[in-house]
């Protein structure tokens, strides 16, 4: 398997307004798209070229949207600066522009 193109944990994942997972996973490998439980159980995949991702101007920083499958999932991703005093493009932004460049290059 080749090395994830994105990946974050401690994510919150939830659907509608019910939350999922507390300290799940997001992963971009393969052409894929994947939410993780805590445990490593899958919540729900699909193709990146399939997946509608984005970030609502009206939501904090650490929040993105994901439509999956027909379901949209909302994720909180944790925010950290990539070097310590530097301020860093967020996690949301970075996770919504890996899906993009993901599914522009054919996954």
């Amino acid at each position: 398997m080749a090395e994830p193109d994105f990946t974050a944990t401690g994510v919150r994942i939830g659907k509608r307004l019910r939350s999922l997972t507390r300290a799940g996973q997001v992963r971009i490998s393969d052409g894929r798209l994947r939410l993780l439980t805590s445990y490593g159980s899958e919540i729900d995949s699909a193709p990146v070229q399939a997946v509608r991702a984005s970030k609502p101007w009206f939501a904090p920083q650490d929040r993105a949207l994901a439509d999956l499958n027909g379901t949209r999932y909302s994720l909180t991703l944790a925010d950290h600066d990539p070097a310590p005093g530097r301020p860093g493009t967020s996690s949301a932004r970075r996770f919504v522009e890996a899906v993009h460049r993901a599914a522009r290059h054919g996954g």
